[in-house]
């Protein structure tokens, strides 16, 4: 094999595939380099038993909503089998008894759920959807936009800025004011200016939480709400989810797919233990095995931490510049917990037989803030949740390629455990902390602890070790205010670029990250090829000026 490239991408994730899909489309000869056997990342398909091979899990992330339309077309990933099934409604069976469904996409049925609880609320629902919307039509463009270099003189900085406000000329003062208050609000504050019912706001609040070490009274946790509802799945119904055919791990064989219909090159069981790194610009990465591999551009999708405080000496990069690096928070606290079941849960409030419409979309365990909020305090303490809270989703109710057998999957998203564990394995205690959890279930749907056939425990030590997710954190760092848009991950170095010349970063890390939306990747690439082409007109202006200069004499 050549060990001669135009550019490497370290990390098969789905944005480093995303990432060598557009380089080579645009015709550099491009190289992956996956450490693992597999690609994906937390993108992935996985089967966790061995006495059942043929029952694949979504392992990690487990639904699709933030990748932008242009990545699909401009990558062909239709084509390469990607696809998506929009999820059915919020589920969330409550112990006391009674349930709530929310439908996305039938108002009249949400206002009945809703005012079996409060009028009121059901009569801000409307109202809050309106609300939403107006922030996603700010905040949905800024996901695609490159962050400016907030404070810096150089006037191609300041140009960026102008662009940046000029953008967004036409955003009233309130609109602005209702940005201020999502950036620093808490989820339960914001909640609790729109909403009175406990059970509502437990629905609501559970996307201001999700995959964050923050309980739902910390703020910014309003932000991290708004960020996973301002996608959709391709059905035009703001904040909707779906569930990919053949699970997460077919998003990332899509892009995979399309990368080498460009002509990239993909290695597995590939680990770079440093990059090469000469007088402030890379020349390539060096393997475990010491082969040397050499490009003079390398685009890199590791946590910030591995890229570059692991693979490059830090007296190569500025002094700042690796403190920040130093204080970039990954906690996470997550658990993910698959289960494999011989028949779906049968709800005490809303009977029935095989698939019902609440299968179809999210299986809630998360009755009230409060509820949510003494999980994390748990964890904050040092313990982990007594009564955990959990995003499920049972995705074979929609997509059979899952479960041949008839045997369905549930994916429980689940949080929290103290952040630390993710320094040791924990797995005894990560046995008790899903028996508590499917306890809970069982409470709502008796009989669901006895259909469960074989589980899957992921915790914060294995999201780490495994799949590279320092601190468990899904998005490669909090979505906290102080690592946002220009912040993330490093004041100066929101443009996916690097200290080091040549070298771009496009990990979830970066802005826009969080969730399976590629715009990392894409945005990496795209300043690739947009230094190429600056570099190629200034070769060309060099060249024309010595000859006009001349014809002047």
């Amino acid at each position: 094999m050549s060990n001669n490239y135009d550019a490497l991408v370290i990390g098969g994730g789905h944005n480093g595939l995303v990432s060598a899909a557009y380089l080579a489309r645009a015709g550099a000869r491009t190289l992956v380099l996956e450490s693992r056997s597999s690609l994906g990342g937390a993108a992935t398909t996985e089967a966790p038993w061995d006495d059942a091979p043929h029952l694949r899990v979504t392992r990690l992330s487990y639904v699709m909503s933030l990748m932008p339309p242009t990545i699909v077309r401009d990558l062909a990933l239709e084509r390469h089998g990607y696809k998506v099934h929009p999820m059915g409604p919020y589920y969330q069976a409550f112990p006391e008894g009674g349930s709530l469904t929310i439908y996305e996409d039938d108002p009249a049925r949400t206002y009945e759920q809703l005012s079996r609880f409060s009028k009121k609320d059901a009569d801000a629902w409307p109202k809050w959807n309106a609300w939403l919307e107006g922030i996603a039509d700010v905040m949905g463009p800024l996901l695609t936009q490159v962050p400016p270099n907030i404070g810096s003189h150089r006037p191609a900085d300041l140009l960026d800025l102008a662009k940046l406000a000029w953008g967004q000329r036409g955003i009233t003062s309130r609109a602005v004011a209702d940005i201020t208050r999502l950036l620093t609000m808490s989820i339960a504050d914001l909640l609790d200016d729109w909403f009175e019912s406990p059970q509502i706001k437990g629905a609501l609040a559970v996307n201001g939480v999700i995959g964050t070490w923050a309980g739902p009274y910390e703020p910014g946790t309003a932000y991290v709400m708004a960020h996973h509802s301002i996608g959709d799945v391709g059905d035009g119904q703001l904040g909707s989810w779906g569930f990919p055919e053949g699970g997460m791990g077919a998003v990332s064989a899509a892009i995979a797919c399309s990368a080498r219909s460009f002509g990239a090159e993909i290695r597995t069981n590939a680990r770079v233990s440093r990059l090469l790194v000469r007088n402030g610009r890379v020349e390539g990465a060096v393997l475990d095995n010491g082969d040397e591999i050499h490009a003079p551009v390398v685009v890199t999708t590791l946590h910030p931490k591995t890229a570059f405080l692991d693979h490059i000496p830090r007296t190569e990069l500025p002094q700042d510049f690796v403190g920040d690096i130093e204080h970039w928070k990954s906690r996470s606290g997550v658990v993910k917990i698959n289960l494999a079941l011989a028949e779906l849960p049968n709800f005490t409030a809303d009977p029935s037989s095989g698939i019902a419409e609440h299968h179809t979309g999210s299986v809630e365990m998360a009755p009230t803030m409060e509820f949510i909020e003494a999980a994390f305090q748990d964890a904050r303490n040092g313990k982990p949740a007594l009564l955990p809270f959990s995003d499920g989703v049972i995705p074979t109710t929609l997509d059979t390629t899952l479960n041949p057998d008839g045997t369905h999957i549930m994916s429980l998203f689940t949080q929290w455990v103290p952040a630390e564990w993710a320094a040791e394995p924990h797995t005894e205690e990560l046995d008790a902390y899903a028996d508590r959890l499917i306890e809970l279930y069982d409470q709502v749907a008796p009989g669901f602890k006895a259909s469960i056939t074989h589980r899957d425990i992921v915790g914060p030590y294995d999201m780490e070790h495994e799949y590279g997710l320092i601190g468990g954190n899904i998005f490669h760092g909090e979505l906290s205010l102080e690592q946002l848009f220009h912040m993330r991950p490093a004041p100066g170095y929101a443009d996916y670029r690097t200290p080091i010349a040549g070298l771009y970063n496009g990990s979830s890390a970066t802005h826009a990250g969080g969730g399976v939306c590629g715009i990392p990747g894409w945005q990496a690439a795209r300043a690739v090829l947009a230094d190429k082409k600056r570099a190629r007109r200034s070769e060309a202006l060099r060249k024309r000026l010595p000859a006009a200069l001349g014809g002047r004499s």
